[in-house]
């Protein structure tokens, strides 16, 4: 294929992820391997004639002595090519997986440098849809797993407004504008950005062919080849199995397709079975949900457990698999931070208090608690913000006791002075205090969907 017919195919894709009203300014994340060089390339023949200004940013995770070099790389690229660059610069804590680690404080630094842009390109191609889909496979995934990655879709690295990027995370800076054009795309409450993907149905090699023959400089990470990580050992498995990128991608579309139709199904079931609170507990109608398919329950479940417990992965098929057969059975059990408790009528999710026992905060007028809770009043600055607990549980007054269930009330917000419970405005106790909890339950029916 030429490189006119690859320039064409991306031109087409950018239209149709952003098109026909452009946004001002997007911004493109650039590590220095070929995939994204031959992406910055694309973007900066595409963008003028559609009037579209181009941010890149590049991530260095410190991991190797050779990233800073290359970050220097990718800004020498954008320097000649006339486009402003970032580089950031991520600090592992050493906790987790290595790999999901990096992704995730990727997101979230580019999330804090983004300013107003609400769209970034990432140079995902058909090769990564074929690996990740064995990296799944391996893992016994079904569906929502092996379907393909999405060539949109939005993220929330942080539950507000992200903390502003520190001195020791920029290295070299070009910072985006607060305000863009704006767009009708992007959520209400300004919270994430859209991660564009133009290049899936791309093979890796078309675009190293097409960097090399344009003579734009990149180069090859050591650990795709190490066969520590997992997707370095399915890329090698692929190559020796001799199977296509095209033939496994093509069924991973076809997959995405059948995913597409199982979540329509499950969020019109959700408007029949599931009840909520503005206190984050889902209360799902017990008969109703048992005379349901399982996978559309197991998609119900998943999604209440993530939007109670603020998780951003759906959990694990094994677990959500044991957690749902106790519940039919009429037991409950704690899953994503989340607890499941069976009633006579109802399925109750809600907070686990494990996972909010240790959230201790100074109070101000303003506080987010959990990053769940908005918590407002002026009469409780400098005051303490924790769960309310067994020992909050113990001096509410009976006609507060009578609001929740014991096991729901030790989760909720509460304001302390010392060992004295001040307020616990979920009950309705103490002070004027007002506690609003944030997610709505659109972002419910929105994590029916696959993340």
């Amino acid at each position: 294929m030429s490189e006119d017919s690859l320039s064409d195919r991306f031109a087409a894709r950018m239209g149709a992820l952003l098109g026909p009203d452009f946004p001002s300014d997007i911004a493109l994340a650039v590590s220095g391997g070929g995939d994204s060089m031959a992406m910055l390339a694309l973007a900066h023949g595409w963008a003028r004639p559609m009037g579209v200004r181009i941010w890149v940013v590049t991530v260095d995770h410190g991991l190797r002595p050779e990233s800073a070099g290359e970050a220097a790389m990718v800004a020498a690229e954008c320097a000649a090519l006339g486009h402003p660059h970032a580089t950031l610069r991520w600090h592992w804590d050493g906790q987790g997986n290595l790999q999901d680690a990096a992704r995730r404080g990727r997101l979230a630094l580019i999330d804090r440098w983004r300013g107003g842009i609400g769209h970034v390109l990432f140079a995902h191609t058909q090769d990564d849809v074929a690996e990740t889909f064995l990296m799944r496979l391996a893992r016994g995934s079904g569906v929502e797993g092996l379907s393909a990655m999405a060539d949109r879709r939005l993220v929330r690295p942080h539950p507000g407004a992200p903390a502003p990027l520190a001195a020791e995370d920029v290295t070299r800076t070009a910072t985006p504008p607060d305000r863009p054009r704006p767009v009708g795309d992007m959520p209400e409450d300004g919270a994430g950005f859209h991660v564009i993907r133009p290049l899936l149905g791309e093979a890796r090699a078309e675009l190293r062919h097409y960097a090399d023959t344009l003579k734009v400089p990149y180069v090859d990470d050591p650990s795709n080849d190490d066969p520590r990580f997992d997707r370095a050992r399915a890329r090698a498995a692929l190559a020796g199995l001799g199977i296509g990128g095209a033939e496994i991608a093509a069924t991973a579309t076809r997959l995405a397709r059948a995913r597409e139709a199982l979540e329509a199904r499950a969020a019109s079931v959700a408007q029949e079975v599931v009840e909520s609170e503005a206190i984050g507990v889902l209360r799902i109608v017990r008969d109703a949900f048992a005379r349901v398919e399982r996978d559309t329950q197991l998609r119900l479940l998943a999604a209440a457990l993530q939007w109670v417990g603020g998780s951003e992965y759906r959990p694990r098929a094994a677990p959500l698999e044991a957690l749902l057969d106790r519940a039919l059975a009429g037991g409950g059990g704690t899953l994503s931070g989340a607890q499941l408790a069976v009633t006579r009528e109802h399925l109750e999710i809600f907070r686990e208090y494990a996972a909010v026992a240790g959230h201790e905060v100074p109070t101000g007028p303003a506080q987010l608690w959990d990053g769940r809770w908005m918590v407002h009043g002026p009469e409780i600055a400098g005051l303490t913000l924790r769960a309310l607990g067994d020992d909050g549980w113990s001096q509410l007054p009976e006609g507060a006791r009578a609001t929740l269930r014991h096991a729901i009330a030790r989760t909720m917000p509460a304001v302390f002075g010392g060992p004295d419970l001040v307020a616990c405005p979920p009950l309705g106790h103490g002070s004027t205090a007002v506690a609003e909890f944030r997610p709505p339950l659109g972002r419910f029916v929105a994590s029916l969907k696959s993340r």
